[in-house]
């Protein structure tokens, strides 16, 4: 079993069921300067993302949560899970090869890479009209959680490579789902209405985000209620922090 297939299985065990790998240098290319892979670490030769679709990831939280008592009551239980099983279960073995690696985060305050460009020049997913980038297994169902840069080059991309749904969609029904459209197929997600509808309103938006919910694709990979309430919950004070400025 090569390097990637290893690390992949080794992911999916948890719930990281998306991944792809893809040569530094087509990311560099594309990234702005503030996102670049070799300005954290200069002997990246290829990037592997790993993301979840659908609950699986959810699920294995879950269970961690349920077998540590107060692993709930942390600031950030869910990136403290993702952390832990990222660099322990998928790092440390690639790291016992010999292969140097680099793990970056979307979270926390240290550097980062642009995820949702990187999945998308990866192929784990495509742009959509509503603010995410979705996927044909998935819908929008999906998150990336982590990035390792390794000094190896793999070219291993997704299914996902020029996948762009909203063009070719009929029903469009993300448009009038939303309660303060902030959504339309010209001009996309329409983030100060977005944001200032949220702020002002938001128990219209508490238990998920109308408009991805009402997307054609893949509704049955739908995120469970609770983790659509624990994610709009952190993004409402995301964004309170930004709209209160």
């Amino acid at each position: 079993m090569d390097l990637f297939d290893d690390l992949s299985k080794r992911a999916q065990l948890f719930g990281l069921n998306l991944s792809a790998a893809i040569p530094a240098e087509r990311y560099e290319m594309a990234a702005a300067a503030a996102y670049r892979a070799g300005a954290i670490f200069p002997a990246c030769r290829s990037i592997v993302i790993l993301g979840n679709g659908g609950g699986d990831f959810w699920h294995a939280f879950k269970t961690h949560a349920a077998e540590n008592p107060g692993w709930l009551e942390r600031d950030n239980p869910l990136d403290d899970f993702t952390r832990d099983v990222v660099e322990e279960e998928v790092v440390m073995p690639i790291r016992n090869t010999g292969v140097q690696c680099s793990t970056v985060f979307p979270f926390g305050n240290g550097p980062t890479l642009n995820f949702m460009q990187l999945a998308t020049l990866a192929g784990l997913a495509g742009p959509s009209i509503i603010g995410v980038v979705v996927n044909p297994a998935y819908g929008p169902w999906i998150a990336f959680r982590a990035a390792l840069l390794l000094d190896c080059e793999i070219d291993r991309p997704g299914n996902a490579l020029g996948f762009d749904p909203c063009p070719t969609c009929r029903s469009r029904s993300c448009i009038s789902a939303c309660p303060t459209t902030a959504v339309s197929f010209q001009s996309g997600w329409d983030i100060p209405k977005c944001l200032a509808h949220r702020i002002e309103a938001y128990p219209d938006c508490t238990q998920g985000c109308h408009a991805r919910m009402a997307c054609v694709l893949s509704p049955g990979e739908r995120y469970p209620d609770d983790e659509l309430a624990y994610h709009q919950m952190r993004a409402l004070r995301l964004m309170r922090r930004h709209y209160l400025k």
